[in-house]
Order: C-alpha cells, then sequence, then structure tokens
C-alpha cells in the first residue's frame, strides 16, 4: 500500500512538474526561472516533460538544458524522442554530450548518432574506455551484454576481510547497486561473491575465500536478457556478475537495467499488438506516423474486406431475415474479445518461457474447453435474448450455436497464431489482435449466417 502511495505522489509530482514548466513556456519573459526549474529536475524528469511537449516548446525547453546534462538526458528519453533532439544539435554537441556518458550509457544511443561523431568520441577516450565500448557495441539487442555496465567492485579470494574494507573506504563512492562484492582469483575468474551483509557481520580477520557465497547466479554476455530478467525475478537480485567464456569478470548486470528492459519489453509489445512498428513520438509529424501505422492497416483491410465478402455471400438470407444483420457482430465481437485474451495470454506464458514444444497440444485442449463452457453459458443467455426479442426459437438455437462455435474458432487462432510465429522464429506478439479479429469476424460471419441460411431461410 505505501509503495502504490508513493507511485501516486511522484506521478503527480512529475504532472506539477509538467505544468510548470509549460506555464513558464506560455509566459515567454521568464527564461532564466525556467532554466533554474529545469537545473533543479532530475534527468529522468527532465526526459518525461520532453517526451510530454510538441517539438517546438520542446526544442525551446532543450536549449535551456546545461550542456554537461545533455548525455544523461539522452539517455533517459524514448528513442523517437531522442532522434528529434539529435537531429536539433551540431556535431560539436553531440561529441560534448557523448564525452560525458560511460560507456554503456554510450552503447545505449551510440545507434542514433552519426558515425562520424561515435567515430570521434571512440578516439577522445582512453583506451580501456573504448575497448568497454567496442565490447557493449559487439552484443546484439536483447543480450545480457547489451544490458551490462563495467562499473563493479572486485577483490581477490586470498585477502582478508580488514584488507577489502580498507579498499572499500579509498573509494569516492561505491557503484550504484553494489549490493555485493564480486571475488575473483589472480586470473580475474569469478570465485563468488561476498555480500555486504555478510562482510559487515563477518570477523574481519578472516579470509575473503572463507565467507564467500561459491553459488551465485552468474551471466553470459551472449544471455538472453529474457533470461536473465527471469532470474532476477525468482531470486529477487539487485546485481549479478557477467563472465566470459573462461569465466572471467567481465561486467555486471543491475536491477535498474533490467527493469529498464523489461519496461521497454512490455511497451514493444502493447505496440505490436496493435500492429505498430515501433516507438512513436506522439507528436510526430503525420508523414512519420503513417510510415508507423500503414502495414497492419493494409491487412487489417485485406481481412476487413474478406469479411465483407463473407457476408455478401449472405445477401439474400440477410434481406429474408433483417434479424441477422443486427445479431451478426454480436457472435464476431465476442470472439474477437475472446481470441483476444487467448493470445494475450499465449504471448505473455512464451515470453516467460513457460510453453515447452510438448505442451502445446494439452493447451489448445485446455483453451478449447474453455471456449466451450463460455460458449455454452453466453451463448445460451444470448440465444434466449434472441428468442425474447424476434420471438422465434430456431433462431435463439442458431445464435447459441453459433456462439459456441466461433468461440471455439477464437480459442484455436488465439493458439495457433503465436504458436506459428515461435515456430518460424519470430516475435508472437506483432499484429496479433489483428490477425485474431480477422480470423473471429469472418468466422463469425460465416458460421452465424451459414447456420441461418441452413436452418431459418
Amino acid at each position: 500500500m505505501a509503495e502504490a502511495v508513493q507511485s501516486r505522489l511522484e506521478t503527480e509530482e512529475l504532472q506539477q512538474n509538467l505544468s510548470e514548466v509549460q506555464a513558464l513556456l506560455r509566459d515567454g519573459e521568464r527564461p532564466g526561472e525556467l532554466r533554474a526549474k529545469l537545473d533543479a529536475l532530475h534527468p529522468a524528469d527532465i526526459a518525461y516533460i520532453l517526451e510530454a511537449l510538441p517539438p517546438e516548446e520542446r526544442l525551446r525547453v532543450w536549449d535551456l538544458v546545461k550542456a554537461d546534462r545533455d548525455g544523461d538526458i539522452l539517455v533517459e528519453v524514448s528513442d523517437a524522442v531522442r532522434e528529434s533532439l539529435i537531429a536539433s544539435m551540431n556535431s560539436a554537441e553531440l561529441v560534448a554530450a557523448a564525452e560525458t556518458l560511460e560507456a554503456d550509457e554510450l552503447a545505449d544511443i551510440a545507434p542514433d548518432l552519426p558515425p562520424a561523431v561515435i567515430e570521434e568520441v571512440v578516439q577522445s577516450l582512453p583506451v580501456e574506455e573504448r575497448e568497454r565500448l567496442r565490447a557493449a557495441l559487439s552484443y546484439p539487442e536483447g543480450t545480457v551484454g547489451a544490458l551490462m555496465g563495467f562499473d563493479h567492485v572486485a577483490v581477490r579470494d586470498d585477502v582478508t576481510l580488514e584488507a577489502a574494507t580498507r579498499y572499500l573506504r579509498r573509494l569516492d563512492e561505491l557503484p550504484d547497486h553494489t549490493d555485493q562484492l564480486f571475488v575473483v582469483d589472480r586470473e580475474q575468474r569469478l570465485k563468488g561473491t561476498l555480500p555486504l551483509a555478510r562482510l559487515i557481520v563477518s570477523d574481519l580477520h578472516l579470509q575473503v575465500a572463507g565467507v564467500i557465497v561459491p553459488e551465485s547466479v552468474q551471466l553470459r554476455p551472449e544471455d538472453s536478457a529474457e533470461d536473465a530478467a527471469n532470474a532476477f525475478e525468482r531470486y529477487d537480485l539487485i546485481s549479478a556478475p557477467v563472465v566470459d567464456a573462461d569465466g572471467r569478470l567481465i561486467g555486471r548486470l543491475t536491477v535498474d537495467a533490467v527493469v529498464d528492459y523489461i519496461r521497454l519489453r512490455s511497451a514493444e509489445s502493447q505496440l505490436a499488438e496493435a500492429g505498430l512498428r515501433h516507438e512513436e513520438d506522439v507528436f510526430a509529424s503525420v508523414l512519420d506516423s503513417f510510415k508507423n501505422r500503414w502495414a497492419w492497416l493494409a491487412v487489417n483491410l485485406v481481412t476487413a474486406f474478406i469479411a465483407s465478402r463473407v457476408i455478401g455471400v449472405f445477401e439474400q438470407s440477410i434481406a429474408q431475415l433483417v434479424a441477422l444483420a443486427a445479431l451478426m457482430p454480436i457472435v464476431a465481437g465476442i470472439g474477437g474479445n475472446s481470441g483476444n485474451q487467448t493470445v494475450t495470454m499465449i504471448v505473455r506464458a512464451l515470453a516467460l518461457g513457460q510453453i515447452q514444444g510438448s505442451y502445446w497440444t494439452k493447451l489448445l485442449a485446455k483453451e478449447l474447453g474453455v471456449a466451450l463452457l463460455n460458449g455454452v453459458v453466453w451463448g445460451t443467455l444470448l440465444g434466449a435474448i434472441a428468442y425474447l426479442l424476434y420471438g422465434r426459437l430456431a433462431l435463439g438455437a442458431v445464435m447459441a450455436l453459433a456462439m459456441i462455435l466461433n468461440l471455439m474458432l477464437a480459442a484455436a487462432a488465439g493458439v495457433a497464431i503465436p504458436w506459428l510465429r515461435a515456430r518460424r522464429g519470430r516475435d508472437p506478439a506483432p499484429g496479433s489482435s489483428v490477425l485474431i479479429t480477422a480470423v473471429t469476424d469472418s468466422g463469425g460471419f460465416f458460421i452465424f449466417l451459414g447456420l441461418a441460411t441452413l436452418f431459418l431461410v
């Protein structure tokens, strides 16, 4: 409950900050006050404000942000907004912003920067940072290597806890989300971890090797980020070491990077299910928005045309019994909702790795059973309503049977669509809602009107 209240308060504070910035922008006479307001905000809050402003006002705010904060804000904003901000900056400004970032942060925005800027930044980095950046850029998107950071604290296994404690005190500060030290040997091979809680309560004269946790979660840079996120959730991790093929420590993955990844994947999944190819700036130009949306709309147009032709086949039946025109959207609509429920559950289960190849048949049987039960319950209810409205028992029976059959069709399609896409190695989410709606619309019209033609006309 306390977390919910805190979240609400933080949202209200973000909205308040946005309102104040918008008021200062409308005033236009107090740029110094607006600059002071921005200086007091966290980069993530400024990113939120920039995403909520139209392009003209966004650039006015961006021009007032201190140059040494540009890099941190570019990391925080969405990809679409980042592109618009980068387009407004010259090469010198981009280089200056990029040079303020760590290697892992720079790797996040590198795809959006001009190649010449990246090359200049790389040449200006120290050798160690340069190698880290090249390593971060070498890992594909969606892997642990693309998410990991290089800031961590490692100690040798052959030193005492007192020596480890002295080493920590010499540091200016610990890296964010440091809950444990990584214990390595002379060749930097990971031997285990030393939780800070254990370090604090242990006898300082003991050797590190005697108090470490040897069986800690270890990740490889080529591991799936999805699998890593599941591990963080399962074991309540704050950080985890990343090792190479020889077991040498090369970095760590932290909970903040995992949360960002989960949020991004969730947003991408929601957009993909609706047929959007990528995240869109809410204030993007008409042409850019069109390019993002047209593909699945074209698919939807084709499927809608097919559904209309199905209805056209039964024009005479509809002409003879006008009630069919009023009732058939109900059958198709309920089928579409049921199918979307199934698709959503299957896509989520696939993302969590919960469905293995041998279980698809059982899953299909279960979904068909649920559809049958729903069909009997709601089909009987709608059949009774149709009978009461139109006084024809046969019409009510056709309504009930059509509802049962279309819900079972929706269940079968809801399992089959993500299964087919996953089997071909594709993301099961994109356009799934469009496809399931197409199946249930065309199928629902055909089933209902076909049964009506056989038994009523």
